[in-house]
């Protein structure tokens, strides 16, 4: 197969989903993989240990995959789930078999359910313990499976949907528009995998980013955070799409191999996503820009120490 290949997780809504449709624009065929396959599935995606909710969430795997379709690429629909290393194995097993190769890996989809708005004496290790697989090990696994195909084909990228509660603190406490342990330490960890893989892989052709994406309005955001003190104001979706499309079809990405984007403003001053009027629109994006800057700040000093 000579088109090339994007394997794109959480993909049956928000940011995943517009990452998976930006790039069959572009002429990927895409391999979509979350665990909702058909719209109305019911699945647990409370926050909090203290309720339940099954309430389907909108989009679905056969949804993005048909709007890849429309854009006149292949789709191919793999459900899986970040907790279940089994079926990582064997959703990009069928890729393979199927098209031979995958070029570029989004890891976009993370731990969904409770422990995400819980605060730490209240959320059971176990739940940290999820948080950590699914959000730092899954993508290990899967980066495992992968990249001997990408060095079997000359090269590919790697795409870390990152956030900024890797590097920086909430400033309210989960539940009250902050949010929990878990997912700040899962990130954090996360955050540190494109380095290493930048230093170890480059002679090998492979560049791995980090795109930190700041508050992005989604469905699920809009259905299910209001209770906890976040809105769903952000960014589009769109814009995380038009980051990666960028990094993949620039000869300038390479520049970027293992360092942390931050989406929303280098969107905005590439021009990427026009009529979206840019970062200082979002409301409540002051906390992603703060942390943004005590990393600007860190990268200097580390500059300067070389």
């Amino acid at each position: 197969m000579k088109t090339k290949v994007a394997f794109v997780t959480g993909a049956s809504r928000g940011i995943g989903k517009a990452v998976a449709i930006a790039l069959a624009r572009i002429g990927y065929s895409v391999a979509v993989t979350a665990r909702t396959v058909h719209g109305g599935e019911q699945r647990e995606h409370s926050s909090t240990i203290a309720s339940t909710d099954t309430t389907p969430l909108p989009g679905s795997l056969s949804e993005t995959a048909a709007l890849i379709r429309e854009q006149g690429e292949d789709a191919l629909p793999v459900p899986a789930d970040l907790l279940d290393e089994a079926s990582l194995g064997a959703a990009v097993a069928t890729v393979l078999e199927r098209w031979g190769r995958i070029d570029l890996v989004v890891h976009n989809g993370r731990y969904i359910g409770p422990g995400h708005m819980d605060r730490f004496l209240d959320t059971p290790i176990e739940l940290l313990e999820r948080q950590l697989q699914a959000n730092v090990i899954a993508p290990l696994v899967l980066n495992r499976l992968i990249i001997p195909s990408m060095i079997e084909h000359g090269g590919g990228v790697i795409a870390n949907i990152t956030s900024a509660s890797g590097y920086g603190d909430p400033t309210k406490p989960a539940g009250d528009g902050g949010w929990g342990m878990g997912y700040g330490i899962s990130k954090g960890a996360f955050q540190r995998i494109a380095g290493f893989l930048a230093v170890e892989l480059q002679d090998q052709n492979i560049q791995c980013f980090n795109i930190q994406p700041g508050l992005i309005a989604t469905e699920r955001i809009g259905q299910d955070m209001a209770k906890f003190g976040i809105a769903n104001v952000g960014a589009p979706p769109e814009v995380v799409a038009e980051v990666i499309n960028w990094l993949v079809t620039d000869p300038g990405a390479s520049a970027f191999n293992g360092r942390t984007i931050e989406a929303q403003w280098f969107c905005h001053e590439h021009r990427l996503l026009p009529g979206w009027d840019g970062p200082k629109s979002t409301a409540n994006n002051i906390r992603y820009d703060d942390a943004a800057a005590n990393l600007s700040a860190l990268e200097a000093q580390w500059e300067s120490a070389d």
